[in-house]
């Protein structure tokens, strides 16, 4: 009779640890949901109004002026952005609920003014601050406030790429290389499910790309995919080195705050102009899906690059990884014209290597590359995605990122992602 009772009061308890997860995961997505978004189509109608009213990019310094006065003004000490909340899931750091609408309104200004930047830090941003939200709301421990976190950062990616596959996976994934928050995997897939299903509502649509021209299996094809995949990994360190150093750099020289902005935008505004291209503002999909379709200039992977660090790193808010999906793309596009194989098979791997490079998401770029492009083109996205993963080494985008167990053998290494 004992062992029975024991057996019924185990299926109790994970029967209400499920239960409790399904709540918090769904209230959690439907706030994160919504807000995300009201960001994306606020995003969308930037980038609009910017192509309509060509003007503002010369303005750019000036919003950047805003920017910085708005982060001063509500004390937006968090110049962490990203970082701080993969720092929040490896400690007990909070995160301010204000750096919800300092990076909603400061990312939305820096699309519209013309800055170089992603959407997706934005999103986990929000997400993450939400997530940390509830869990001071609900009184959770700080173990399971962590989940939550990582919830919203799901609910998030979900709103913004329409990929749940994907954006479940990297909330577990990125916060620890080498291993996987298991733990949060249910919390996490449901956030996706409902956040997918509230973007819908609200007509935003995945990021889907075509690739018609993917050749057949071979060892010259794969041969020619290996060192597509060596040189992407290159790319990703370039990315991250450039990214890093050049915020340095600003910070050194320009320990003034608004003049760092203000110069940064000018810089932008006059590159704009002097390369008569708008190419480089915003965060390029129309680019991407260029490249995707095989059209791409030969520098464009260079200047996105070159824009986005001085955007970033002077102090206009964003993400990188749609800047990076950018640079990945064209870079692979270029590659396949070059040595006439496939240059869209060769975009799309690009720009899942160059994305597993800078975040060392193995997983993740897998199941994005599916969710985004197809599984035909799988047997090419394997090796392509391991190469750059192994060959990135440990630089990456987020300084907070924490690489646990070695890329090169079985061993315990515990330290942070390379600026």
């Amino acid at each position: 009779m004992d062992f029975f009772k024991s057996i019924l009061k185990h299926i109790g308890n994970r029967i209400f640890i499920l239960f409790k997860w399904i709540i918090f995961a769904i209230v959690t997505a439907l706030v994160v949901g919504v807000i995300s978004s009201i960001f994306c189509v606020l995003i969308q109608k930037s980038t609009l109004s910017r192509e309509k009213f060509d003007f503002i990019i010369a303005l750019l310094p000036l919003a950047g002026l805003f920017i910085a006065f708005i982060y001063r003004k509500f004390d937006g000490a968090n110049k962490q952005g990203t970082n701080l909340v993969l720092a929040s899931i490896h400690s007990n750091k909070n995160i301010p609920f204000k750096m919800l609408p300092l990076i909603f309104i400061s990312t939305i200004v820096t699309h519209l003014f013309g800055g170089s930047s992603g959407r997706e830090g934005a999103a986990l941003q929000i997400g993450g601050s939400i997530g940390n939200f509830f869990g001071n709301i609900f009184k959770i421990d700080d173990k399971d406030r962590h989940v939550v976190i990582m919830c919203g950062m799901t609910a998030a990616f979900t709103a913004l790429f329409g990929t749940p596959i994907g954006a479940t996976v990297f909330s577990m994934e990125v916060i620890s290389v080498g291993i996987m928050h298991y733990s949060a995997f249910v919390p996490c897939a449901i956030a996706a499910l409902v956040s997918k299903g509230i973007a819908s509502l609200f007509g935003i649509s995945a990021e889907i790309f075509f690739v018609n021209n993917i050749p057949d299996i071979s060892i010259i094809s794969e041969l020619k995919i290996f060192i597509l995949s060596v040189l992407c990994a290159g790319i990703s360190v370039l990315f991250c080195i450039i990214l890093h150093k050049t915020e340095h750099i600003f910070r050194k020289h320009l320990r003034n705050h608004y003049l760092r902005i203000f110069i940064g935008g000018l810089i932008i505004t006059a590159l704009t102009y002097i390369l008569q291209t708008r190419n480089y503002n915003g965060a390029g999909m129309n680019i991407v899906e260029k490249a995707i379709s095989g059209e791409t200039n030969w520098y464009d992977f260079i200047f996105k690059m070159i824009f986005t660090a001085i955007t970033l790193g002077s102090g206009f808010r964003g993400g990188e990884i749609v800047p990076s999906f950018f640079v990945g793309a064209t870079f692979g596009c270029l590659f396949g014209n070059i040595i006439g194989f496939s240059p869209q098979l060769c975009a799309s791997v690009g720009m899942i290597s160059v994305f597993c490079g800078v975040t060392n998401c193995p997983i993740t770029s897998l199941f994005l590359g599916v969710e985004l492009f197809g599984i035909n083109g799988l047997p090419y996205y394997l090796p392509a995605v391991a190469v750059s993963y192994m060959l990135s080494g440990y630089y990456g985008l987020y300084q907070s990122q924490k690489i646990v167990y070695s890329k090169y053998k079985s061993e315990y290494v515990n330290t942070t992602a390379h600026k």
